[in-house]
């Protein structure tokens, strides 16, 4: 059975109440520090006008990372995918010689 939780968020100095999964609760809590650890990064560095700004550049940041795996992923599995072409055509050489 699962059982929710009724948990507090917080994010930009704003408290949002989340009714989760145990299992969503430990990658919540990390996402809101990294948010708001984020948040501090951009408030110390750039002139910012009000915390929309700033997380406006937090999600773009976000975005972008996950964008960029999903990108890296995509490389990945190409160039492995070229690499079996190439192993089986010197595969197919090789038993066609004998």
């Amino acid at each position: 059975m699962d059982e929710k939780l009724k948990i507090k968020i917080s994010i930009a100095d704003r408290v949002y109440p989340l009714t989760v999964t145990p299992a969503q609760e430990e990658g919540l809590r990390s996402a809101s520090k990294k948010i708001d650890t984020m948040i501090k990064q951009f408030e110390e560095n750039y002139a910012v006008r009000d915390k929309q700004d700033v997380l406006a550049m937090c999600a773009l940041q976000f975005a972008a990372q996950v964008e960029q795996k999903q990108i890296d992923k995509s490389t990945d599995f190409e160039e492995a995918f070229n690499r079996l072409q190439q192993m089986d055509e010197k595969l197919g050489k090789f038993l066609s010689d004998k």
